[in-house]
């Protein structure tokens, strides 16, 4: 599982030296689902399992495809469970509640009266994160009130919205102007004349805002985002309700034609996926988002062009470039390195481990990429692409190697290039920290922890389910004991009770004397 922004350096060093945990949850996608997945707050839920090492739990169970915290969606079912009426009609009522206040067409109506207000009637309510109009006043009284709301402002709404702090679920942690202008200009050059932005509310704004101020641009953009409060901002044909981890439509099949359409225009030429998922998210839904996007994208292709991709950028941290190139092949890192407004960390121009991991993975040939020379980067001629100043040419491995902004060295023995910080361990046979523990787990199979193969073609796989059943039946008679234990002691009188505390007492008495 991937984890949240603020965690990423752990995750780094984890992932990059090619171990990993002990334990973990797979999402699992049925090839043939008999029944259509239980629904949450958020759309359809996923179904995961959880793996450990050694040993195999089979029971596979449903969760919020969203949220990895229970906190924010407490959504949990066994996949055999069978739920009564009373439940599931308690489930689909709390679903209910959980829904925007709003509908996506009185959000268009309320804009479009907003719009026509006179600026000193136009205000926006912080508290309840809100366009007000003349009626809703008096809800709105004692709340804290932005008033004047200019055109300006309404065109930039990441900027009026406080983001959302939720690193696992939105993790609103948005484009500096930097990143955001270095990629409409790039794809301004790269001539695309639509774009698909999914969860990049700022890039949306720009494209939109250079659209109106430059006759020359005729870029158009769609935003697709799990923050309904877009809805307030946007009409119906530049804005879609939408969980990229489910390919769920809030808004129902209205908004799914929209997006439809908006891919298809021209017979799907000139347009470009850019997103910008959050890093607490798992790689392998977002994946299988992504591959049923493109597959919209070529219901309009003509026969002759079926084999054409869809240009994507995919906006992560470079050491997740294994797992994403696993789905997408085709796909290559660039070195540019994004940054972000409202996070400390992720700025462009720190060195070392201090400056951003975020880059850009897309199946555009990276020598048709430029990136700024005045932001420290330099055109290789040997690799044919723009790479980060540090990163220099390996001869021996024929490549820039770094992925990380720093000069790697080549390790012999690896036969490739390493991080800086990085060892040849003996022990391990390969390079990792000088105080890293070895003969850790490796990837591989969780029972038996071999690298050819994974834990559902293990042969021990009957022998792990016998010893995880042992372990379970020890772990009952572990607890059932602890809770006789709990038991006796809560059925003592408080005689006895006083009894023994003096008998310490006296004990403590005669070890002072």
């Amino acid at each position: 599982m991937a984890a949240p922004r603020d965690q990423l350096g752990a995750v780094e060093e984890k992932g990059s030296s090619g171990r990993q945990g002990s334990s973990g949850v797979e999402v699992v996608f049925p090839s043939d689902p008999a029944t259509p997945a239980p629904l949450c707050p958020h759309g359809p839920t996923l179904l995961f399992v959880k793996v450990n090492q050694g040993k195999e739990e089979t029971r596979r169970f449903y969760a919020c495809s969203a949220c990895r915290d229970r906190k924010d969606c407490n959504f949990f079912q066994w996949e055999d469970e069978k739920l009564s009426g009373a439940r599931l009609a308690a489930r689909e009522a709390h679903n209910q509640r959980c829904q925007p206040p709003l509908s996506r067409s009185q959000c268009v109506e309320r804009y479009l009266k907003f719009i026509e207000l006179p600026l000193s009637q136009r205000k926006f309510c912080q508290r309840c994160q809100q366009l007000v109009l003349p009626d809703d006043g008096e809800k709105h009284r004692e709340h804290q009130i932005v008033g004047d709301v200019s055109i300006t402002q309404l065109k930039r709404p990441s900027q009026l919205l406080c983001p959302l702090e939720n690193k696992k679920t939105n993790a609103q942690y948005l484009f500096a102007d930097r990143s955001c202008l270095f990629l409409v200009d790039l794809l301004s050059t790269l001539g695309f004349r639509r774009v698909l932005c999914v969860g990049t509310p700022r890039l949306h704004e720009l494209i939109r805002l250079k659209a109106s101020g430059d006759e020359k641009s005729n870029i158009k953009s769609l935003l697709l985002d799990i923050d309904f409060r877009y809805s307030q901002f946007y009409m119906e044909d530049s804005f879609c309700h939408y969980n990229m981890f489910n390919h769920h439509f809030f808004d129902g099949k209205a908004a799914l034609e929209v997006c439809r359409t908006f891919l298809q225009e021209d017979k799907g030429e000139g347009v470009i996926m850019v997103t910008d998922p959050p890093f607490g998210g798992l790689v392998e839904p977002l994946a299988v988002t992504f591959k049923k996007l493109i597959a919209m994208w070529k219901e309009g292709q003509s026969q002759e062009n079926n084999r054409k991709e869809l240009p994507i950028f995919w906006i992560f941290p470079y050491f997740f470039e294994s797992r994403i190139c696993q789905f997408f092949p085709s796909f290559c890192m660039l070195d540019y390195q994004v940054d972000y407004d409202n996070h400390a960390l992720y700025k462009h121009g720190k060195t070392g481990r201090k400056q951003s991991p975020v880059r850009i993975f897309t199946n555009i040939p990276p020598n048709k990429i430029i990136l700024p020379i005045e932001e420290g980067y330099r055109f290789c001629s040997l690799c044919q692409r723009y790479v980060s100043r540090e990163n220099q040419h390996c001869e021996h491995c024929n490549s820039c190697t770094s992925k990380d902004g720093r000069k790697w060295n080549h390790c012999f023995l690896c036969k490739k290039c390493v991080k800086p910080s990085w060892i040849h361990c003996n022990v391990c046979n390969h390079c990792a920290l000088p105080d890293h523990s070895c003969g850790g787990p490796k990837d591989g199979c969780f029972i038996c922890g071999e690298l050819d193969h994974k834990r559902s073609t293990c042969p021990n796989i009957s022998t792990s389910k016998k010893a995880d059943k042992a372990v379970r039946k020890q772990k009952q008679r572990k607890s059932n004991k602890m809770k006789m234990e709990t038991t006796k002691g809560q059925s003592m009188n408080h005689t006895s009770v006083t009894r023994r505390k003096k008998r310490r007492e006296r004990a403590h008495q005669y070890l002072c004397s």
